[in-house]
């Protein structure tokens, strides 16, 4: 029997969005055309919904119900509220590459004396000129997935970044994702980063908001390829408005002896998603990745991470944290596929929550899927509360239960935030953990 689904969102306004904004969306020809084709895909499902596996615990017709419309390019007003936002988040010996509103903003930027072999253009210039090979890198991500696919269909702007071969940056490339306010609007944006062949790089994303930003949606995606003997180190930070909603991709390909090493955290946003598919393509390659959701009120967060090892001679290890407080949900979906070639994986996955209210809800869903004979995989996953003789020990010794709470999520997501190499970057994690806990009190 066949199923026709009911959409509760309103497609025939969404495609006349499109068609509106189209006029805006840079490219002509062949992309024009790809574009169409993904809001096409994009419109044969709508938004995702509980029946879809990957998506059954984040049901964004419930959650989200509807795109909202394409942001305008940002004024003189917003750029000035933008350049307020990006002053309480500013960072000590980084280069900053600031998108407002989902448009590039070089005045607020860091582009003078780039580094011998670092190249930075705009995903609008890139799409604008006849480049089919970076045209064909920015459109490879999973058109089946609904939410790439809009976001293939509607992105505005972005950065596209290249590092030469044994090029390696002295500095973090800090990207600010900054929504200055005004009406309820969405920004869609992607970026791609390419590693040449023995470089380094360390890479900050940040996604903020003005002091007026309310209910705004983010999407974004990320394409990421590193090259054989190069390493990235990734730190992301989610600090969107608490009424926002943010809907992010990455596609990260790992090559021959290369060492990828990511970090997330989210304490901002109503609902966000982070979906992250990384292939292990080369031989003795090592990713580690590690997150960390500090949710409370009723905020959802979900993390899906699906790890692909395709060569031999590998490791990956996944660390993720969720600590919730009051009615907030969060979800960690990690995949582990091991495809027959790849011979001596050895890859582990652990995931812990810690619910510090009745009314959180945490869904953790580790999953192996193995077709090689001669790997040391594992996973494993915990839910549980404070450690009620512990509270006790610390609150005998003059603390307020907050305070005592406050120590103990701050051990418990230590483990995660401890694999951040850069000491700047670290302090910046850990003034975000400690913002959301000082909201507690």
């Amino acid at each position: 029997m066949n199923l026709a689904l009911a959409k509760t969102e309103p497609g025939t306004a969404l495609g006349e969005a499109f068609a509106l904004a189209c006029p805006r969306l840079p490219g002509a020809g062949k992309v024009a055309d790809t574009r169409r084709q993904a809001f096409e895909a994009y419109e044969g499902t709508g938004l995702p919904h509980r029946r879809i596996e990957d998506w059954k615990y984040t049901d964004l017709r419930v959650l989200m119900r509807a795109v909202l419309p394409l942001a305008a390019a940002p004024d003189a007003a917003a750029l000035s509220r933008a350049a307020d936002a990006l002053k309480l988040h500013a960072i000590d010996g980084v280069r900053k590459l600031v998108l407002v509103d989902g448009v590039f903003a070089p005045k607020l930027s860091d582009l003078g004396k780039l580094e011998a072999g670092l190249s930075i253009r705009t995903l609008r210039d890139v799409l604008d000129a006849d480049d089919k090979p970076l045209h064909a890198q920015l459109f490879a991500m999973d058109g089946s997935n609904p939410m790439i696919a809009l976001n293939s269909a509607m992105m505005t702007d972005g950065l596209v970044i290249t590092i030469a071969d044994g090029s390696k940056l002295p500095q973090p490339l800090h990207v600010i994702h900054i929504t200055s306010g005004g009406q309820p609007s969405a920004t869609f944006t992607r970026s791609l980063l390419a590693l040449g062949k023995g470089s380094a790089a360390t890479l900050v994303e940040s996604y903020i908001c003005a002091e007026d930003s309310r209910n705004y949606q983010v999407h974004d995606s990320l394409v990421i390829h590193i090259g054989d003997g190069a390493r990235l180190d990734h730190v992301r930070l989610t600090e969107d408005s608490r009424e926002a909603f943010n809907i992010s991709s990455s596609v990260i390909t790992v090559g021959h002896n290369a060492h990828f090493n990511t970090f997330g955290m989210n304490t901002g946003t109503i609902v966000s998603r982070y979906q992250a598919v990384i292939n292990i393509v080369g031989e003795h390659s090592k990713v580690e990745t590690n997150g960390v959701n500090l949710l409370n009120g009723r905020q959802h967060a979900d993390t899906t991470l699906v790890m692909n090892h395709v060569a031999p001679n590998c490791s990956s290890r996944e660390v993720f944290r969720a600590v919730i407080d009051d009615q907030g949900h969060s979800v960690f979906q990690g995949r582990i596929n091991v495809h027959q070639p790849a011979q001596k994986t050895d890859a582990k996955m652990m995931t812990r929550a810690l619910l510090l209210s009745d009314e959180a809800e945490a869904d953790n869903k580790p999953e192996l899927e193995i077709f090689a004979d001669d790997v040391q995989c594992g996973h494993g996953a915990t839910t549980g509360a404070l450690d009620d003789s512990l509270l006790f020990y610390l609150r005998a010794r003059g603390m307020t239960e907050k305070q005592a709470q406050a120590l103990l999520i701050q051990a418990f997501v230590g483990e995660a935030i401890e694999s951040i190499v850069n000491d700047n970057l670290r302090e910046l994690a850990i003034g975000a953990a400690e913002r959301w806990l000082a909201a507690r009190e």
